[in-house]
């Protein structure tokens, strides 16, 4: 085997040179409190390879290009380009690229050359594997640095050698944290560069290092979101999730008026409700799940006629794109409200308020969730003019101990009683906290002290057994 260089700057005092050649070569700005580019006293140095064979066998190859990833933009490529255009530019080469292995091919990822030979090299082509010199250099047969690949024999076995031809040749390995090999940064030129030396290497090691730290970052998020993405994906489709119902009561006479939809996900309770729901929107499938769900709820509930309204949490997003949302609430045969459940700023509110609209010209009541927890539910208050407002659970724990909570609820409510809005209590979860609601003037509530969520058919036998109460009894 062919020993890859080792050598480095041959003083500290030059390879901190390198180090500030190196990053205004490539236009960055160290911010010392962010530590985005940590230096070290070995940043570029170059180490031989240990046991550089076992990369080849058996190791499972990272991938940036999975067709389901194909949806998901590489925003890094830009500055990933920019990185191979100063790296070629740096070592005066015609040629950069990062490349691949995968499957036994080499595939060019990205490709920076100058104007005049676009034709030579093409992104996303590819050659096998064997028959590239970044694998005879990552296994050692070739060296890193190739001042003349035609003075080499190993070099001249390969076509590409007098077909392009190969002069000078530098290149880099990139390895992942496992230890298999992702692909090679290489620059490399038509003609031989005889005064190259181990500095050259050192320079695009450190334009690797720093391309290859923020390729790792970025396929590392995209397999976890392409993981969530499957994992909601099966979710929807296999209906791994039930359906609860809790009871949202009248104050004043402790009678059901309506109930608001729960989500519980089957052999899924390493995460909460809203985390799933948090972990479908960052998978770009927030719309999709909200809807299975929504439908989920709806359609065995209409079975209990007028009894109570039925109130369904949606997100602005599938407000604004739910087009189909009338007809499928259209089947129903109780009062529905939607409550939005939001806790960011809608930067579109013109979108969201059509979204709104066409559901209250269905006669489909608007509720803000989590009244009293946020700048944003104050904003939703004001701009959506809501039939409903919900006080949120870190509002009313503990609110018959806290005058700044009970100011606050006391000051939701007038402010609901001006604009016609009901108000409707979360989490009460005390008899004191029911009863300082009560004297505030909350006439609606829901919570575990009243009533805990409950399944379609406990439902079902609980307004059953309350009818059957109410019922003048015969003498």
């Amino acid at each position: 085997m062919l020993p890859l260089l080792t050598s480095g700057c041959e003083s500290c005092h030059q390879e901190q040179q390198c180090f500030r050649h190196f990053l205004d070569v490539v236009h960055l700005q160290v911010d010392p409190m962010e530590r985005r580019i940590e230096m070290s006293a070995t940043i570029f140095n170059i180490r031989p390879l240990q046991d550089v064979t076992h990369f080849s066998q058996g190791c499972v190859m990272k991938s940036i290009s999975d067709k389901e990833l194909n949806s998901f933009d590489l925003s890094l490529k830009p500055l990933l380009q920019q990185i191979l255009h100063s790296a070629r530019l740096s070592l005066d080469m015609e040629f950069a690229f990062i490349s691949e292995f995968r499957d036994g091919r080499r595939i060019f990822r990205l490709v920076e050359n100058n104007d005049d030979l676009d034709n030579l090299l093409q992104e996303e082509a590819s050659d096998p594997l064997e028959s590239s010199y970044c694998q005879r250099i990552v296994d050692g047969r070739l060296p890193q640095i190739i001042c003349n690949a035609r003075d080499l024999d190993e070099a001249n076995q390969l076509p590409a050698t007098q077909s392009i031809p190969v002069g000078a040749h530098l290149s880099v390995p990139l390895i992942m944290e496992d230890g298999s090999i992702f692909g090679t940064f290489c620059c490399f030129s038509r003609k031989p560069d005889y005064a190259m030396t181990s500095k050259d290497l050192m320079t695009l090691k450190g334009f690797a290092d720093l391309a290859f730290s923020m390729l790792k970052d970025s396929i590392t998020q995209d397999r976890q979101r392409l993981a969530s993405k499957r994992l909601i994906e099966d979710i929807i489709q296999k209906r791994l999730y039930t359906i609860v119902y809790q009871p949202i009561f009248d104050l004043s006479n402790h009678s059901i008026v309506g109930v608001e939809a729960l989500t519980r996900f089957v052999d899924h309770d390493e995460l909460t409700t809203e985390a799933w729901f948090n972990l479908a929107t960052r998978s770009g499938l927030a719309y999709e799940l909200e809807t299975a769900t929504a439908k989920a709820a709806l359609e065995p509930f209409s079975d209990l006629g007028a009894e109570c309204y039925l109130s369904i949490n949606l997100s602005p997003e599938t407000i604004i794109r739910g087009a189909d949302l009338s007809s499928m609430f259209a089947s129903a045969e109780s009062e529905l409200l939607i409550e939005v459940t939001e806790h960011e700023r809608i930067d579109d509110y013109s979108r969201f308020a059509q979204g709104l609209g066409a559901l209250r010209a269905d006669a489909i009541k608007i509720a803000v969730d989590d009244a009293g927890s946020g700048f944003a539910s104050f904003q939703h208050i004001l701009q959506l003019k809501p039939d409903v407002i919900k006080l949120d659970r870190a509002l009313i724990s503990g609110i018959d101990r806290d005058l700044a909570r009970s100011a606050l609820a006391s000051a939701l409510v007038t402010f609901a009683r001006s604009t016609g809005a009901k108000v409707v209590a979360e989490g009460i979860e005390t008899q004191e906290e029911l009863e300082t609601l009560k004297q505030l003037g909350v006439s609606f509530g829901q919570g575990f002290f009243l009533g805990k969520p409950l399944s379609l058919e406990e439902l079902k036998q609980h307004l059953s057994a309350s009818t059957q109460a109410k019922k003048p009894q015969n003498r």
